[in-house]
């Protein structure tokens, strides 16, 4: 009968993480329409292509090795289990449906770094980066996080499901390939000044952050692992309040700065939110989840109007968004993290307010600065070798005319070939002539 028991818990937990994976892989769904409508009509097709792409990639690449460099035995990375060849022991979730939930996260990793990408990129940088990313960068600080031998694990790193795996890796490889790429044409007049370049579909944003909201709740109470005495309805809890106080929070900055209250500062509020709380959302209290997700939404706020008066054309602001509230994330639960629920996760010790010093947050200060240095330093020598072997940015004049044609001959809006630019963007023309619609399509 026990046995029985054990083989029915078995497999109730197998299907509750499959079922979590297949929340984080609807996540893409929810980054294509996010980034699409927040980006111009000349580019939605290849934006929202290339997450097939990138999916694609990160399957196969990290099925072979990347699996293996996270979670495979050793101390800075691993180095078993490539190819999945080592069967889980018995009594355990199998190793396949293991692999389906972290190379979702993986995935999602990528997604945000695709962001400092948009509307520049040439596809084949898509492709090299991808691969190298899932081999190099991802599983490196992985490992050294979550493996069971990494070493900010033995020191006790807390980051229950990803603000500093996931979104701070990603958010600061995109900030390079950003900071390389140099801003859009027409994002900066010759003075410095900014042009505002909207987004064409809002309703396409806010659709896409409600389906990132709802695939959160694999991210996070999936990262359990188990339905065991329900530990995961706690951290959709906390994961939930984290995400709508964030949203409140980036409202009330807006209204501090005087700045209207625009649909994608909304948008970046919630999901600023969300990137904070995974790191905290198993080890702190709602109390502090609210406080937590309120100063995400408010310092993401700040951070996006920041970096873009410096002339850092983050076109998603993925940095501020999975960049900074990551490092925010990481951060608190240094100060919040309640001794009950770190003895029940059992990483770590109590933050600054029960007492537990400075320890915890001295680690988790560690944790984000060797991220921030290991993954742009990656990047950047990554990126500069792939922008050697086949360049890295479009021409000026596919840049006009948009990737959707440039890249894959057809507009994700046929109705619309000629659609370049909203009236009210100032661009750097690229030609003594414009180019006509005839033209357009004869390049194609």
């Amino acid at each position: 009968m026990d046995l029985k028991l054990a083989d029915l818990s078995l497999l109730a937990d197998s299907f509750f993480i499959f079922l979590s994976a297949v929340l984080v892989i609807f996540m893409q769904a929810g980054f294509a329409l996010l980034e699409a409508g927040s980006t111009r009509m000349k580019n939605a097709g290849h934006i929202a292509a290339k997450q097939l792409l990138s999916f694609s990639i990160v399957a196969i690449v990290f099925w072979a090795v990347g699996y293996g460099f996270t979670f495979g035995d050793g101390k800075w990375i691993g180095t078993t289990n490539f190819f999945l060849s080592t069967p889980a022991e018995a009594g355990s979730t199998p190793i396949e449906i293991s692999f389906l939930f972290q190379f979702s996260f993986a995935a999602v990793s990528l997604a945000i770094a695709w962001g400092g990408f948009a509307e520049r990129a040439k596809l084949s940088v898509y492709i090299l980066f991808g691969a190298l990313f899932t081999i190099f960068i991802y599983p490196v600080i992985g490992h050294w996080v979550w493996g069971s031998e990494g070493w900010l694990h033995e020191l006790g790193k807390q980051d229950f499901a990803g603000s500093t795996v996931v979104h701070l890796t990603g958010g600061v490889a995109a900030l390079i390939a950003t900071l390389m790429l140099r801003p859009r044409k027409g994002k900066y007049n010759e003075d410095g000044t900014v042009n505002t370049i909207p987004g064409h579909n809002q309703v396409y944003s806010v659709l896409g952050a409600l389906i990132i909201w709802l695939g959160w709740f694999g991210f996070n109470p999936g990262s359990t692992l188990t339905l065991k005495d329900g530990f995961f309805g706690y951290v959709a809890l906390t994961t939930n309040l984290g995400a709508t106080a964030s949203v409140l929070g980036a409202m009330f900055m807006a209204y501090l700065r005087k700045q209207k209250l625009e649909v994608s500062i909304m948008v970046n509020g919630l999901l600023a939110g969300l990137v904070a709380i995974t790191a905290s959302c198993a080890f702190v209290e709602p109390w502090a989840a609210i406080i937590i997700g309120f100063i995400a939404g408010a310092i993401t706020v700040i951070s996006a109007s920041f970096l873009e008066r410096r002339g850092i054309d983050d076109p998603i602001y993925a940095f501020s968004v999975h960049g900074v509230a990551g490092i925010w994330g990481t951060i608190s639960t240094g100060i919040f993290a309640a001794p009950r629920l770190v003895e029940k996760v059992g990483v770590g010790s109590a933050g600054l307010l029960y007492g537990g010093g400075f320890h915890q947050l001295g680690v988790q200060t560690l944790g984000v600065a060797i991220t921030i240095l290991y993954v742009a330093l990656a990047s950047f020598v990554l990126l500069s070798i792939i922008k050697s072997i086949v360049g890295f940015r479009v021409s000026e004049e596919h840049e006009q005319i948009g990737l959707d044609i440039s890249e894959h001959g057809s507009y994700a809006y046929p109705e619309h070939p000629n659609h370049l630019e909203d009236a009210k963007i100032k661009e750097t023309e690229v030609s003594k002539t414009p180019l006509s619609e005839e033209a357009i399509y004869a390049k194609a």
